[in-house]
């Protein structure tokens, strides 16, 4: 008869795998995915090197994991501003500011999630993710267009510039130290996604 687990043993592991999934978010975070090997996230830890092998198969499904929290995350932090309160128009200009804002206050891991390096595992699962952020602006910039906010436009190709566009745009900022000029850079950026949608400027 196979051995099974306990719910307590269950747990246990469950506790173990967070924390290392944890771990290794931080040190993404710190050096990015070439650096972050199993010996340093197992450091990082306290836990042997061979005892990640107990949760991940290996280093790529460790980074998989790593990016699937991290990304879907940040995926959720924007549905829920996009679906928010508000006319499509502002919900945009507030979905772009949040996401920027998120991103320069923990930029390491934004670049480790917009561009830095990475195994295909992790390139794959960035590709997948641009799709659910176009999903996102795409939706919002339909509601526009439905609403007479926003001129027509194929919302699709709009909201594909806009995910190109304001990674693009974070890419340099988030590989410097540099925070003094945060606040006018996220301005212009909002203010560029609503020229890119077509949206009127505000009138003083």
């Amino acid at each position: 008869m196979a051995y099974r687990k306990t719910p307590a043993e269950l747990r246990r592991l469950e506790a173990a795998r967070e924390h290392l999934v944890a771990r290794a978010t931080s040190v993404v975070a710190e050096v990015g995915w070439s650096q972050a090997s199993v010996t340093a996230v197992a450091d990082s830890a306290g836990i042997a090197a061979g005892s990640v092998y107990q949760h991940f198969p290996s280093k790529a499904a460790l980074a998989v994991e790593v990016f699937r929290r991290a990304a879907g995350r940040e995926v959720e932090v924007l549905g829920e501003v996009l679906h928010g309160p508000g006319d499509p128009v502002e919900r945009l200009s507030r979905g772009v500011e949040v996401f920027a804002r998120r991103a320069l206050e923990n930029r390491g891991l934004a670049y480790a999630l917009l561009a830095a390096p990475a195994e295909p595992a992790v390139g794959a699962e960035r590709l997948d993710f641009r799709r659910r952020y176009r999903a996102l602006f795409a939706e919002v910039v339909h509601e526009g267009i439905a609403a007479g906010l926003l001129p027509e436009q194929d919302g699709e190709i709009t909201a594909a510039a806009l995910t190109g566009a304001i990674g693009e745009v974070l890419v340099d900022p988030l590989g410097t130290p540099d925070e003094t000029a945060t606040g006018a850079l996220i301005t212009e950026l909002t203010a560029m996604a609503l020229r890119c949608a077509g949206a009127a400027p505000a009138t003083a």
